[in-house]
């Protein structure tokens, strides 16, 4: 009986979170397909029209597709060299007599905990200072430090379970160490660096502050803050381009986790799992 009573509260948990998660969603794709945007008043009597999503799409003035560029290269570019930087800081960690290992895991780990809002009036005089205002880089460089203390604690886990009689046997062999490294470690890391990259491009996909601050543009705005910035374009906001805009610029982000979760968990749990 307690095991009942037990199962049927898991599944009422269960339940309300799925519900809770994906009650917004629900909700942002269905003012994107309604004529109005106060559909809720006249449930009975919903005008479903896609025009929303084909005024997204077509209407030079909003620049979507601009936007959606711009976040897949920013947040392409970012994650790949995230990954790399966090590769090497997670040999280097776990395979070399390093002094002070924890202590530089730990002094990444508290950088990490500054709030973004700290930070960006100062990163914003410097990149005026350089020039990079609007440009690419002005955020691909902030987004690779914002994301590699995640990115690194991820890949010292998962290199931390690596055997390091593997690379005894390497150096036997005559490998040296970027031999090892490229050979050895990353093949046998591969679900873990393919985590991490995934994760990196989702985070850096939706980040909003930096892109907000250092953007001045459809050039380079990333599509969080130009969906955000809809309602700047209009005399009154636009809920169904704004929803719309929203529910394509998840599609994406939704796909990936969905294809790739198996992926995912597995690049997650391995590392925290010895043997």
């Amino acid at each position: 009986m307690e095991e009942r009573f037990k199962s049927v509260f898991i599944w009422i948990g269960c339940f309300f979170m799925v519900a809770f998660c994906l009650t917004p969603f629900l909700y942002m794709i269905l003012i994107s397909v309604s004529s109005s945007p106060d559909f809720l008043t006249k449930l009975g009597n919903i005008d479903f029209t896609l025009k929303n999503y084909y005024s997204v799409l077509t209407t030079r003035s909003l620049h979507f597709i601009d936007y959606l560029r711009n976040s897949i290269i920013v947040s392409g570019v970012s994650a790949f060299f995230c990954v790399i930087i966090a590769g090497l800081g997670a040999y280097s960690i776990t395979r070399l007599a390093l002094p002070g290992k924890m202590f530089i895991l730990f002094f990444v780990l508290a950088v990490s905990m500054f709030p973004q809002i700290s930070l960006v009036g100062y990163l914003f005089k410097f990149m005026s200072k350089l020039g990079w205002i609007n440009t690419y880089h002005a955020l691909i460089f902030p987004y690779i430090a914002w994301i590699l203390p995640l990115s690194l604690w991820i890949l010292v886990s998962y290199f931390a379970q690596i055997p390091k009689d593997l690379d005894k046997a390497a150096l036997i062999d005559g490998c040296t160490r970027w031999q090892i490294l490229r050979k050895v470690i990353l093949p046998v890391a591969a679900p873990g660096i393919f985590s991490v990259l995934l994760l990196a491009f989702i985070f850096a996909f939706n980040e909003f502050m930096f892109a907000l601050m250092l953007t001045i543009d459809h050039r380079s705005r990333t599509i969080p803050v130009g969906i955000a910035l809809f309602q700047g374009l209009h005399g009154e906001i636009p809920w169904g381009n704004i929803m719309a805009g929203a529910t394509i610029a998840v599609i994406p982000v939704v796909l990936l986790t969905i294809i790739f979760q198996r992926n995912i968990m597995q690049g997650l749990t391995r590392g925290a799992i010895k043997g």
